[in-house]
C-alpha cells in the first residue's frame, strides 16, 4: 500500500537569502532519512514560501520491509575452548541475538570462521518511523544561528506556529517542536490568515493557491515573478535586469507577487547607472529598467506581496520610499568627487589588511611592486601599471563604496575618471576586481589584468605564508575564488607567465616579513590542484591531465595550450596504441643500468622493421621540432600518429635486449630518441583506453 505523504511547518517570515537552501536542504534531509529507514517512495516535491517550509513525498509505502539483519560473532578459535566448549565471548553473543551458542550459525571468510546469526527484523509501519525522520530533517538544516522564543527550550531558525503531516488521509499523530501534527494550515497573511482544512496531500498546492492566495512551489512563483516583470515592460520594448540572485531573494519575500510599475525622478540618470543599480536593488529590491539600447531608464519595478484595491497607492509609496534613497547616493557621489582620489591613499594604512601581513597600504604597495616586475609579461605600459597599483584600493575609503561595497573597483575608475587619470589606468581601476564570480568576465585591459593578477598572488602568498590555508568549506580569506580567477586571467588572457618567478617576486615583496616554510611550493602546488578542476570542468579528461603535468609547466597558459593538443590526439585511432608503446619504451629504458647511445648507427639497423621505424623518425623529426619551436602542439600530435605501424611493426618483429651488444644498444638508442618524441609536448603514456 501506498499513498502520499505531506509534512508542512509554518513559521514567522523565514531569511528570504536562506529560502531557498532550507527548502533544499529540508528535501534532502528527509530523502536520506527515508532511504535510511528502508522506506521505498516515488519521490519528493519541495514547496517553500516566507512563511512555510514543506515537502509531499509521492507513493510513500506504509512500511518498512522486513530484513535481514547478518550479525557476526567471535572467531571460532575465541568462541570455543580446546575441548569445544563455548566461551563467555560465545555465550554473550549467543544471549545478545536471544538464543542458545548451539543455534548460531557459522560464517566463513578468507579471514577466517566465525559464528554468525541471521536476526530478522519486522518492517515497522512507516507513521510510526516518520516523526524521527522529520525531527531529524529539521534538526540537521544548515542554520548559522537557532533561534529560541517563548518558554520553550527547543531551537529553530525562526518561530514555528503549526505543523501539518499527512499520510493519504490520515494525521501523522506526533508532536514536533513543540507542534501537534494535524491537517490545518494557514493562508497568506492578509489576504488569508484564517485556517484551511487540507484532506488529502494532492489538496494542498492547489488549496493554498485558491483559497489561502499562497502560491506555495518555489520555482513556480519565481516564474510567475518573472512573467509579471516582462509583462510590464513589454508595452515599451524595455529590458529588465533580472539576476538570478535577486529573483530569488525576491521569490522568498513574497507569497502572492504582484507587480507594481514605478519611476524616479529624471535628474538621477546623472549618477552612474551601477550606483543607481545598486540602491535599487540592495535596499529596495526593485529590478531596474533599460531601453532598447541598455540604457538606464528611470523606471523600476517592484514586487509586492499583497494585491491592493488601489495599486495607485501603492505604487505611489513604492515611488516615495525609493526617493531619499537614490538622494543619499547623489550625496554621496558629489561628497566622493570632492576630494582627489589619491588623497585617499595614505589613509589604507588605518585599514588592516591581516595583522600579520599589515594594512591595505602594506598589500597595495606590495601589489604595485610585483606588477613592476610582470608588467612586461602582460604588454602593458610600465607607467599605467604603476598608477593604477597605487589608486587600486583608494576608493574603499569613499563613502558609495562605504554603502555599497560590491561597487568598489567601479567607482574607483569613476572618481579616477573624474580627476583626470589617463584612460588606461581608469579601465584598469574597473577590472582590478575581475573575475568577482564564476561567470564573470576577465579584465579588458592589459594594465587591468597585471594589477588584478598581482592582488590575488600578493593574497595567496600572504594568507599561505602565515599558515592559514583553506580547509573543508572554510576559506575566509577566498583562496580557491583567487587561485581560480588568476588562472582564468592567464589562460583566458593568453599571458604566458611563469607562475614560479612570479611567485617567487611575491614572496620577495613581503621583505622583512617572516613567512613559513616552502609558502612558494604550497601555493604553486595549491594553483595546480585549482588548475586541474578547471580543466576538468571544461571536459578535460584525467588521464590527458596527467600526461601534461608529467611536464610540470610553471605557465598556465602553455598547460592549456598542450592540453588542448593532446586532448586532440587522444581522439585518434593511433592514441592509445602509442601510448601503450611509449610505456613499454619507458619501463624498457627504466631498467637499464647505464644510458644508451645517444646516436643511432644506421650501419648496425639489421632487421627491415626497425630500419622503416629509424627512416620514419628521421624523416619526423625535423618537422617535429620546428612545430615544437612554433607551439604548434596540435600538428605535431598529429605528426606523431604517422608512427602507429612502423612503432607496432618493430615491437612484433624486433627483439630489443638481444644478445648482441651493440645490435642491443643501437636499437635502445633508437627507443630513446623515440621516447623524447613521444614525450616532448606531454607524456603520453599516461593516456589510456
Amino acid at each position: 500500500m501506498k499513498e502520499d505523504l505531506l509534512i508542512e511547518l509554518g513559521t514567522e517570515e523565514l531569511p528570504p537569502k536562506s529560502l531557498l537552501r532550507l527548502s533544499e536542504a529540508f528535501s534532502l534531509n528527509v530523502e536520506q532519512g527515508l532511504k535510511t529507514a528502508k522506506l521505498a517512495f516515488g519521490g519528493i516535491e519541495p514547496y517553500a514560501t516566507p512563511r512555510r517550509l514543506a515537502l509531499i513525498v509521492k507513493e510513500l509505502a506504509a512500511e518498512q520491509s522486513d530484513r535481514i539483519e547478518k550479525r557476526r560473532g567471535p572467531a571460532l578459535n575465541v568462541a570455543f575452548d580446546q575441548s569445544g566448549r563455548p566461551t563467555r565471548a560465545a555465550e554473550g553473543f549467543a544471549h545478545s541475538c536471544g538464543i542458545a551458542v548451539t543455534d548460531l550459525g557459522r560464517l566463513k571468510t578468507d579471514d577466517g570462521e566465525w559464528l554468525a546469526y541471521d536476526l530478522r527484523i519486522d518492517g515497522r509501519s512507516s507513521v510510526d518511523v516518520l516523526p524521527g525522520i522529520v525531527s531529524e530533517a529539521l534538526a540537521s538544516l544548515p542554520v548559522s544561528k537557532r533561534m529560541r522564543w517563548g518558554e520553550h527550550s527547543f531551537e529553530f531558525v525562526r518561530p514555528v506556529h503549526w505543523l501539518v503531516m499527512l499520510y493519504g488521509a490520515r494525521v501523522v499523530e506526533c508532536e514536533i517542536l513543540g507542534l501537534a501534527a494535524g491537517r490545518v494550515t494557514y493562508g497568506h497573511r492578509f489576504h488569508h490568515p484564517d485556517s484551511i482544512e487540507l484532506q488529502h496531500p494532492d489538496d494542498y498546492a492547489a488549496e493554498l493557491e485558491k483559497t489561502g492566495r499562497v502560491i506555495p512551489g518555489f520555482a513556480k512563483r519565481r516564474d510567475h515573478i518573472r512573467s509579471l516583470i516582462e509583462t510590464c515592460v513589454s508595452e515599451n520594448d524595455d529590458t529588465v535586469l533580472t539576476d538570478a540572485d535577486l529573483i530569488d531573494e525576491v521569490t522568498a519575500l513574497v507569497e502572492w507577487p504582484v507587480a507594481i510599475d514605478g519611476s524616479f525622478d529624471e535628474h538621477f540618470l546623472t549618477l552612474p547607472p551601477e550606483v543607481l543599480i545598486a540602491s535599487m536593488k540592495d535596499h529596495q529590491k526593485y529590478f531596474p529598467v533599460h531601453d532598447v539600447s541598455g540604457n538606464l531608464r528611470n523606471r523600476f519595478i517592484a514586487i509586492c506581496n499583497i494585491e491592493s484595491r488601489d495599486q495607485e497607492v501603492v505604487r505611489s509609496g513604492n515611488e516615495r520610499v525609493i526617493r531619499p534613497r537614490l538622494s543619499d547616493a547623489e550625496f554621496f557621489w558629489k561628497t566622493d568627487r570632492a576630494r582627489r582620489l589619491e588623497e585617499r591613499h595614505d589613509l589604507l594604512s588605518e585599514m588592516v589588511f591581516e595583522k600579520h601581513l599589515g594594512s591595505l597600504l602594506d598589500k597595495t604597495s606590495r601589489v604595485e611592486e610585483i606588477s613592476k616586475h610582470i608588467a612586461s609579461t602582460f604588454s602593458a605600459d610600465p607607467k599605467s601599471v604603476s598608477r593604477a597599483a597605487h589608486l587600486s584600493r583608494c576608493d574603499l575609503l569613499s563613502e558609495m563604496v562605504g554603502e555599497f561595497s560590491e561597487l568598489q573597483g567601479t567607482m574607483g575608475r569613476y572618481y579616477a575618471q573624474a580627476d583626470g587619470e589617463p584612460e588606461a589606468v581608469c579601465e584598469a581601476l574597473g577590472d582590478f576586481y575581475k573575475p568577482r564570480f564564476a561567470d564573470d568576465a576577465i579584465p579588458g585591459s592589459s594594465a587591468g589584468r597585471c594589477i588584478a593578477l598581482a592582488d590575488k598572488l600578493d593574497t595567496l602568498v600572504g594568507i599561505f605564508g602565515i599558515g592559514s590555508t583553506p580547509t573543508g568549506d572554510k576559506d575566509p580569506y577566498a583562496l580557491r575564488r583567487a587561485a581560480i580567477g588568476l588562472l582564468r586571467i592567464l589562460i583566458e588572457g593568453e599571458i604566458d607567465l611563469d607562475l614560479h618567478n612570479a611567485i617567487s617576486t611575491t614572496v620577495s615583496a613581503y621583505g622583512e616579513i617572516s613567512l613559513v616554510e616552502n609558502t612558494s611550493n604550497k601555493v604553486y602546488a595549491f594553483i595546480r590542484d585549482r588548475m586541474r578542476g578547471y580543466f576538468a570542468e571544461r571536459g578535460a579528461s584525467t588521464d590527458a591531465c596527467d600526461a601534461v603535468w608529467a611536464k610540470d609547466l610553471g605557465s598556465p597558459l602553455e598547460t592549456a595550450r598542450r592540453l588542448d593538443a593532446v586532448t586532440g590526439f587522444r581522439q585518434m585511432d593511433a592514441a592509445i596504441a602509442l601510448a601503450s608503446a611509449n610505456k613499454r619504451i619507458a619501463n624498457i629504458l627504466k631498467n637499464l643500468k647505464r644510458e644508451p647511445p645517444l646516436m643511432v648507427d644506421r650501419d648496425l639497423l639489421a632487421e627491415p622493421e626497425e630500419k622503416t621505424l629509424a627512416d620514419q623518425y628521421d624523416a619526423l623529426a625535423r618537422e617535429a621540432e620546428d612545430l615544437f619551436i612554433g607551439q604548434e602542439y596540435t600538428r605535431y600530435m598529429e605528426l606523431l600518429a604517422g608512427l602507429r605501424d612502423p612503432v607496432d611493426a618493430f615491437f612484433d618483429s624486433v627483439l630489443v635486449m638481444c644478445e648482441d651488444e651493440r645490435l642491443r644498444n643501437n636499437r635502445l638508442a633508437l627507443l630513446s630518441s623515440l621516447h623524447v618524441l613521444f614525450t616532448r609536448v606531454a607524456d603520453i603514456g599516461k593516456l589510456h583506453g
